[in-house]
Parts: structure tokens; C-alpha cells; sequence
């Protein structure tokens, strides 16, 4: 049966402990009153969980605070301890959480993340440590900025955020009291409603996040963009990928990006720059693994690369 798992990220006091300690005081968390619920903790800070105020007394709190410690097997045992409906995770800011992700028993799914950022020392984290910074960031669904100075630079953080993702809900929480939800408006610079989508080479990663994160808004559309080819035996007949390498956030996270296209492949050649023009049609495609955005080609034509070939979320 599969277990549904929350994830509470960021760094050591940023917050997490607090929220989640919220969390399982908060009647609505518990539908029934009584969901067993497993907390599993993997760092430990100044302030401490009080289950005496929890809600339900059907919460069992574990700590895993070394990484080993963290893998399939042990959590099976623990799923199978304590029987729970639910699991919350304290992560632990150090570790990278699509590590932790891939640690978890099958069965395992994070249905939410959320992570938590001190704004006070957050700048220090993004210059020293970016690659985790970004890592708490790509796949939350909230992203809350604690400690925020009644005059913080809203904007700043907003574009921290937006150059990782564009689908977390972000929050700022004042030291005056004061709490907002984020809403700056953030347009692409493209146009997904026109009736071809023409994307810029410097928003190739723009366009690659944004139609994995709104699939539904691409299907039936007709984009076009530049790219380089990529052909291998395995690909299924007649078809291949267009993309770039992109950075996210150093040059140690370099890494092809690409679309399939299931017709043309005689038309290009590997490694080749083109111009693509083509239908997109989301559906099951198994070099995703998965449901996805498969391209159907209209036209290509030959292309010069850009002088920049690393695609960047600027």
C-alpha cells in the first residue's frame, strides 16, 4: 500500500521544527482524530518537539540523524513497527533531499514538500552552498522565508526562488508579526497561448521547466526553438531528442535536457543544431518512463549554435 510522506526541509533553524510541531497540532491535520502518524527526525536543533500537545496520541517520533541510517530497509522496519497512515520528515539541511527521495522504500511518496529558509542568513547558504540551497528549492510545493525584516527586499528573494522553480507557493513571515504570501506576478517571455510558441535560445530552460511543470497547458500547441540532436539506438523508431544542457545552479549540475520528437530522425543527424518546429502532444512515452510531452515535427531546418550552448534559468 503506498504511504504518503511530508517532507519539512531547509537549514538547521530554519524553522522546520516550529511548523512541523504546528503541524501535528493543527485539528485539520487529522481528519479522524487518531491517524497513526510516524515523525521521523534527522537533525536535531534548539527546539524540540512537546507531544503533549499533539493532537493525537497515535504520533510515533523516530531520529535517523546519520544518512547511512537512511535507507529502505530501515524505514520498512519502522513502516512495519508502527503500522502508520502517514509519514512527516524533519530532513536534515545537509543531506541533499533527492538523495533522501531515493533512499525511501517504493511504497514511499512525497505527496508535499515544504521547506523553510531564516532570510537572514539565507544569502550566506546561496554563495557558499548553492547547490544545496537549490536542492531544498526544485521540488517544493511551499517555500517559506522566516525572519524577514519589515523592510526586506521581497523582489530578491522572489527571484532566488523563481530561478529554481516556478511552481512553489512562497510565503514571507515579518519579525514585526506581519505574513504574506508572495504575489508577484512572474509572465514568461513567451507567449504559451499564441498559436506558435516561439522560444528565445536564451529561454530554452525556461520553456523545458515550465512544460514539465504545466504539461497540460503545452498539449495540442505548436512550439518552436533551437537545439541539438541526440540520437541512440534504444530510441524507439524513427524518432529523437532535441534539447541543451542546462545549469541549474553550478557547473557540476551541467546536464542534457531534451524533448522527444517520434518523426524526422532521417532528417537530422547527431549532434547537429537545428531549428524545430512541431506539435506537442502529452501522452505515455516510455523514454520518459512516464506520461509526457512528445513532439511531432513540422518543420527543421539547420541552425547555428548559440555562442553560450549551456541553457542557464538567468
Amino acid at each position: 500500500m503506498e504511504l504518503p510522506v511530508y517532507l519539512f526541509a531547509g537549514f538547521l533553524e530554519a524553522g522546520k521544527t516550529k511548523f512541523l510541531q504546528e503541524t501535528l497540532c493543527d485539528k485539520s491535520f487529522f481528519d479522524r482524530g487518531n491517524e497513526r502518524t510516524l515523525v521521523i527526525l534527522c537533525e536535531e536543533g534548539e527546539e524540540e518537539l512537546d507531544p503533549g500537545k499533539f493532537i493525537s496520541k497515535n504520533v510515533f517520533i523516530e531520529i535517523i540523524d546519520e544518512q547511512r541510517r537512511f535507507n529502505p530497509d530501515k524505514l520498512s522496519s519502522l513502516e512495519n513497527k508502527y503500522k502508520p497512515e502517514r509519514v512527516l520528515i524533519e530532513c536534515n539541511g545537509m543531506w541533499l533531499i533527492t538523495d533522501m527521495m531515493n533512499s525511501m522504500p517504493e511504497n514511499w511518496y512525497v505527496c508535499q514538500q515544504m521547506t523553510f529558509i531564516d532570510a537572514e542568513t539565507v544569502d550566506v547558504y546561496n554563495a557558499n552552498m548553492r547547490n544545496l540551497v537549490v536542492d531544498k528549492m526544485v521540488n517544493a510545493d511551499l517555500i517559506a522565508f522566516n525572519r524577514c525584516a519589515p523592510d526586506e527586499d521581497i523582489q530578491k528573494l522572489h527571484k532566488l526562488v523563481r530561478g529554481v522553480t516556478r511552481r512553489a507557493d512562497i510565503f514571507y513571515e515579518k519579525t514585526n508579526g506581519q505574513a504574506a504570501y508572495d504575489d508577484i506576478e512572474d509572465p514568461l517571455p513567451f507567449d504559451v497561448n499564441a498559436p506558435l510558441i516561439k522560444v528565445e535560445d536564451r529561454d530554452y530552460a525556461l520553456m523545458y521547466r515550465d512544460m514539465g511543470e504545466n504539461m497540460a497547458q503545452y498539449d495540442g500547441k505548436t512550439v518552436n526553438f533551437s537545439g541539438m540532436i541526440s540520437k541512440y539506438d534504444k530510441l524507439p523508431k524513427g524518432g529523437f531528442i532535441i534539447g541543451r544542457p542546462i545549469m541549474t545552479c553550478c557547473a557540476a549540475d551541467i546536464a542534457f535536457s531534451g524533448l522527444f520528437c517520434e518523426n524526422g530522425a532521417e532528417l537530422v543527424e547527431n549532434e547537429q543544431w537545428v531549428n524545430l518546429t512541431a506539435k506537442i502532444k502529452v501522452k505515455p512515452c516510455r523514454v520518459y518512463g512516464r506520461k509526457g510531452p512528445v513532439l511531432s515535427l513540422v518543420e527543421v531546418k539547420p541552425a547555428v549554435a548559440p555562442e553560450d550552448t549551456v541553457a542557464t534559468y538567468y
